[in-house]
């Protein structure tokens, strides 16, 4: 997948939003995908409960929102053997046209370690 198709993706994402019902995310969506909100909850799995956690958060198609979109890398990270730190990170990541990196961003995500 190349940079296009994910900025269609996001643009039909950010339709289907704005769109009544649910009946589009079909077309994002396998039947059995998983959507995770937040770096460390348990992820929803397959269509039926993406279709009722999207009508649960969202005010209805009307709606009054701005979107705009990077693309990121999830990246995990274990320190140590045993584990003694755990980051899960989001970077976003600008290339230009030869590959290199013109910028990057870290969101550094950990969970609180047991002893």
């Amino acid at each position: 997948m190349d940079r296009d198709q994910v900025a269609a993706w996001l643009a039909a994402y950010e339709q289907a939003w704005r769109s009544p019902g649910t009946a589009a995310l079909a077309g994002l969506f396998t039947p059995d995908a998983t959507y995770q909100q937040a770096p460390y909850d348990e992820p929803l799995a397959g269509l039926p409960a993406i279709e009722g956690m999207w009508e649960a958060e969202r005010d209805g198609p009307a709606e009054v929102f701005r979107m705009t979109s990077d693309i990121v890398a999830r990246v995990e990270v274990w320190y140590g053997d045993p584990v003694q730190q755990e980051f899960r990170d989001l970077w976003v990541i600008r290339l230009v046209a030869d590959g290199r990196c013109a910028a990057f961003e870290e969101w550094p995500f950990a969970p609180e370690l047991s002893d």
